[in-house]
């Protein structure tokens, strides 16, 4: 629990993927949290569909990812607008995107959450937002009074697009306007030929049918320059017309699950943070939902915001490490927002289109520009701005093979805990010695690599390192080259500046 008078230490706006993996970070940490959601249960509605190679890495780096890989289909191919992307068996432990709806995935993550004792609370939509020098008070709309209120150190807005927090904080949301629109539901189509169909394009539009369950299909049409009202309804027989338009027929579409709308108007928050309150997910950036990033994006948001938030309140580390989320994570959402605004273009119906994709085609043959595109869509080449200049500062750690004295390991066993590792591969005292006064909060974990080489997506094959700080979302903060001495003065700045000042004593 926070301070005396707290109701938790942080407060999580919205239980769909972002809010619930963000429960779980912090909770892993040893923070209190309350997750607050306007609805009154879950819908059913499964708009993303499919996990990409770094979220893959993320639940396996808390020891959860057997939940997932139990309940989807591993898919070893991807797209770019339609257009195949091949994957590198080399570059991850996953390399291939996981087929499973996002129901599924908050249903496992909800379960997770609940193990983890974090406390949710239905049909308490956000309706005020208060904050002073220790901390937030969040208003809340309520079945049991008429109002009611929450006090945190912190909130963080998972709620959506439409996110109430970002409006009540005050925090711009720029970007494009919609110049589409698209129809999606899962329903049965008894007459299509074929078990899947890839962004088809035909003159009046283009359609996708996806099988994700036996029988079942996520069926989406998308229509260009007519925009709908944000609120006019939705229904299934507009998504049936809509797939006669496109595809002349509709394949026998009968008994909907759930049928909704989407466009590409593609927003960004200008600032992830306003004092004590903080965005992420589809609350700090909506897009085109091209190559399905969105919840991925999301999930690592949460990843990298879990573990600085729980430093803060239990007071490890300044608050100004939490600036560090915007500075890493708003370039992230920069990059998808323009990846996803050159799909829609890419997939737009007409000759000159036809054109541009014939040619994109061509160019997607060579290596280097499908392994472009590839890492566009599973997030494994990011680099967080980093002070040293070793290829792995600022990049996620490759999960590679270790020999430790327990036996043979893998480096993201190592981030179950949730909890900075530095990773001592050479044996050297000098780096045992150096970390002691960061015991209380960094594990120091002594082994061998078992590879002399290690891969790192966007750089290729590099020499083993003799030691690395790993953060808790995985990306390296420090690093040192195999058969050189290693920069402790570096080393302990890296670990002030995300562990908090040293213990004293």
């Amino acid at each position: 629990m926070g301070d005396t008078g707290m109701d938790a230490d942080v407060v999580i706006a919205g239980a769909g993927p972002t809010g619930l993996m963000l429960a779980c970070e912090l909770r892993l940490a040893g923070a209190d949290v309350v997750v607050v959601e306007r609805l009154a249960g879950r819908t059913g509605e499964s708009r993303a569909g499919g996990i990409h190679s770094r979220t893959l890495e993320v639940l396996d780096q808390r020891g959860v990812l057997d939940r997932f890989l139990a309940e989807g289909q591993l898919q070893p191919v991807g797209h770019f607008s339609g257009l195949y992307v091949d994957f590198d068996e080399s570059e991850s432990r996953h390399p291939y995107p996981l087929m499973i709806l996002q129901s599924a995935i908050e249903r496992l993550l909800e379960e997770w959450a609940t193990e983890l004792g974090v406390r949710i609370r239905w049909s308490a939509p956000v309706n005020g937002v208060r904050q002073d020098a220790d901390g937030v008070t969040v208003g809340l709309d309520t079945q049991e009074a008429a109002s009611a209120t929450l006090r945190a150190r912190y909130l963080v807005g998972c709620d959506g697009g439409r996110s109430t927090v970002r409006k009540l904080a005050g925090i711009g949301f720029p970007g494009t306007e919609p110049t589409m629109t698209a129809l999606v539901g899962d329903v049965e189509l008894p007459d299509l030929p074929e078990e899947y169909v890839w962004v088809r394009r035909r003159p009046a539009g283009d359609y996708s049918a996806i099988a994700f369950e036996p029988g079942w299909y996520r069926v989406i049409t998308s229509e260009y320059d007519r925009v709908p009202g944000r609120d006019e309804p939705v229904t299934f027989e507009q998504l049936r017309e809509s797939l006669i338009r496109v595809a002349g027929t509709d394949f026998g579409m009968r008994e909907p699950r759930w049928i909704s709308r989407f466009t590409d108007a593609a927003r960004q928050a200008d600032r992830y943070r306003a004092g004590r309150v903080l965005l992420a997910g589809d609350a700090a950036h909506i897009h085109f939902p091209a190559g399905g990033q969105g919840l991925n994006m999301g999930v690592q948001d949460a990843v990298n915001l879990g573990w600085k938030l729980a430093a803060v309140v239990r007071g490890q580390a300044p608050e100004s490490l939490l600036d560090s989320y915007h500075a890493e994570r708003h370039p992230v959402g920069e990059r998808v927002l323009h990846n996803t605004r050159a799909q829609s273009a890419l997939v737009r119906p007409g000759a000159q289109t036809d054109a541009l994709r014939e040619v994109f085609g061509s160019l997607m043959v060579i290596d280097d520009v499908n392994r472009q595109l590839r890492h566009m869509l599973n997030a494994l080449d990011i680099r967080y701005p980093a002070d040293g200049d070793h290829p792995l500062e600022g990049r996620r750690v490759p999960d590679a093979d270790l020999d430790t004295a327990d036996g043979p390991a893998f480096v993201h066993e190592l981030l179950h805990a949730a909890r900075p590792v530095l990773l001592d591969l050479g044996g050297s005292a000098e780096v045992a010695a150096a970390v002691k006064g960061w015991a209380d909060r960094v594990d120091l974990v002594e082994a061998r690599s078992a590879d002399d080489l290690w891969t790192v997506p966007a750089v290729g094959g590099i020499p083993a390192p003799a030691a690395l700080l790993i953060r808790p979302d995985g990306h390296v903060a420090w690093a040192a080259e195999a058969g050189r001495a290693p920069h402790l003065a570096a080393l302990r700045t890296a670990l002030t500046t995300w562990c908090g000042p040293a213990q004293r004593g």
